[in-house]
């Protein structure tokens, strides 16, 4: 039988559950594929969140030929017959699934093609393609990031599946609970539904599913440790917080666990990037510095050197200061540009380029910052509609009470430094 995820597979946008950023009425790709005509795209996210979807969805709605190789199992060969097809029937669309496992000889092979527009490429990828996908390639391509699901929408998903899927309903389940299920599938659409398909058919018809049963039944059919599930979320999510904690002891604990395990060793150095400035930001401008060279060291040695690379910028980060301030404020800007829009740049601090634009008041009374005493001269940088917000507050600690000192004297009290 034809697995449940795929029997449920979603073939037109208002079918896809999740991603409205991108699908919803006057969204980008909604209205690209309105238009009939996309460009080549990266799509980033999270496993299980509909990039493989997404993608087949796009060719059934253009009406394209479309073409799928996996950068697992495929190369060079393999693309290069795509595009000697694509030469000859316009229009071809090519799904390169985990494109992050290509390496550069095989992305260089699709630089031509994408270039040249022989074929529009759909590449999938769970991790971050500023990293691991050329530039080059990276430059001929839109980048769209998925959103994870949230509960409501899994939940959600549990639902429309026992109600749609034939073999499903006639087995007349009641779901009764949802959170084993959903924390063992870590998020990950089609792990949920796959994972309710076995629950389904280790049972009776019409009986009340539980908690209890759904671990009962994974933990004899599943794997305790899996990278891309319930485990592999859960023991990140200790690393992370016992670096937050600011205990190097346990966080070298869940490092080790992790690589006993065969986690990769660049998510682990990724994750400790984003750490140092999400968890430390300036209490400590050097914990970034620490955790680029950890990435980079690793990705040129790898297992088993790596290790001590990792433990030492493990301890090292969970021993700093901590401050989440860099992180709220992008929040709260974030936050400010959604509920008050795009709010015009202040005229004095626009650029000038034209007769046109300085008789219009462009960079009229602008005052050059390094002629005043200090480097600085009072003036409003925020929009007319924002000035005087707050949204950088330096977080209580050595480094960033020096930031908040130098804030105070400069600004005199405007921000409530």
């Amino acid at each position: 039988m034809i697995p449940l995820a795929e029997r449920l597979r979603p073939q037109t946008l208002t079918d896809l559950i999740g991603q409205e950023h991108l699908t919803g009425q006057g969204s980008v790709l909604q209205t690209a594929i309105e238009k009939s005509s996309i460009p080549s795209m990266i799509l980033w996210g999270p496993p299980g969140v509909g990039k493989t979807t997404l993608a087949g969805i796009i060719a059934n709605q253009l009406n394209r030929p479309f073409y799928t190789l996996s950068a697992i199992s495929s190369g060079v060969k393999e693309v290069r017959e795509v595009i000697d097809t694509a030469k000859k029937q316009a229009g071809v669309i090519l799904f390169i699934d985990e494109i992050h496992r290509f390496n550069k000889g095989q992305q260089d092979a699709l630089l031509g093609a994408v270039e040249k527009g022989i074929i529009t490429l759909i590449g999938a990828t769970t991790e971050n393609p500023s990293f691991e996908v050329n530039s080059a390639l990276l430059s001929r391509c839109q980048v769209f990031v998925l959103r994870s699901l949230s509960h409501q929408q899994l939940i959600g998903l549990l639902h429309h599946a026992i109600e749609k899927d034939d073999w499903l309903a006639a087995k007349n389940i009641d779901l009764k609970e949802t959170e084993a299920i959903i924390r063992i599938s870590g998020g990950d659409a089609r792990k949920l539904l796959n994972l309710l398909e076995l629950v389904a058919s280790s049972v009776d018809n019409n009986v009340v599913i539980t908690d209890e049963m759904v671990m009962k039944i994974a933990q004899q059919k599943i794997a305790l440790y899996d990278k891309k599930g319930e485990q592999h979320y859960d023991i990140i999510s200790a690393f992370i917080k016992s670096m937050r904690g600011s205990d190097p002891n346990a966080a070298v604990y869940w490092l080790a666990r992790m690589i006993e395990a065969g986690e990769d060793i660049k998510f682990i150095a990724r994750r400790m990037v984003i750490f140092s400035s999400e968890d430390i930001g300036n209490a400590n401008p050097t914990a970034i510095v620490m955790a680029n060279a950890c990435f980079e060291a690793v990705n040129k040695i790898g297992y088993p050197e790596g290790r001590i690379i990792l433990s030492q910028c493990v301890t090292y980060l969970a021993s700093s200061p901590k401050s989440n301030a860099s992180y709220e404020a992008i929040n709260q800007a974030l936050e400010a540009v959604r509920k008050h829009g795009d709010q015009p740049v202040p005229l004095h601090l626009r650029n000038a380029p034209t007769r046109l634009m300085k008789e219009q008041g462009y960079g009229k009374n602008y005052q050059y910052s390094h002629m005043g005493e200090g480097n600085f001269i009072e003036q409003e940088y925020l929009p007319e509609k924002l000035a005087g917000t707050v949204f950088y507050n330096p977080g209580k600690n050595t480094r960033e009470d020096e930031l908040r000192k130098s804030l105070r004297e400069r600004w005199k009290g405007k921000y409530g430094y």
